[in-house]
């Protein structure tokens, strides 16, 4: 169960990181905080954040969840890994950039490194 709660701590700082691309602070400047609410455009300017601060939170919970049974080194790196992937995929898929076979071939290193972590760990104590 502990990788499943990894695995979606990666989903959720995917999600955060690009909530944290989308925010555009200089909007909610033009604007202003306190009248962001009544401008037309104001939940372009509040969805990111919203959504910055529930995926941050459940990150944290998720992560602090799974490394209470993983060890903690190779469940961060697990998860820093699988992040990176999640990132360059949602790239690829949602917003049309390119990879290159030399991208996609240190990711495939990248995920072996990850299976080579979850088979052949040293059992916990």
């Amino acid at each position: 169960m502990a990788w499943i709660f990894l695995i979606l701590a990666a989903t959720c700082e995917t999600a955060w990181t690009f909530c944290l691309k989308f925010m555009k602070f200089s909007d909610l400047k033009t604007v202003g905080f306190t009248t962001f609410y009544k401008w037309p455009g104001g939940l372009p300017i509040v969805l990111p954040f919203v959504g910055y601060v529930l995926f941050g939170l459940a990150n944290i919970y998720l992560f602090s969840t799974a490394i209470k049974q993983i060890p903690t080194a190779m469940a961060f790196a697990v998860w820093t890994a699988t992040t990176l992937i999640f990132l360059k995929v949602s790239e690829v898929l949602f917003f049309h950039q390119r990879i290159s076979w030399t991208e996609a071939f240190f990711m495939l290193l990248i995920m072996v490194g990850i299976l080579g972590l979850k088979i052949y760990a040293a059992p916990a104590r």
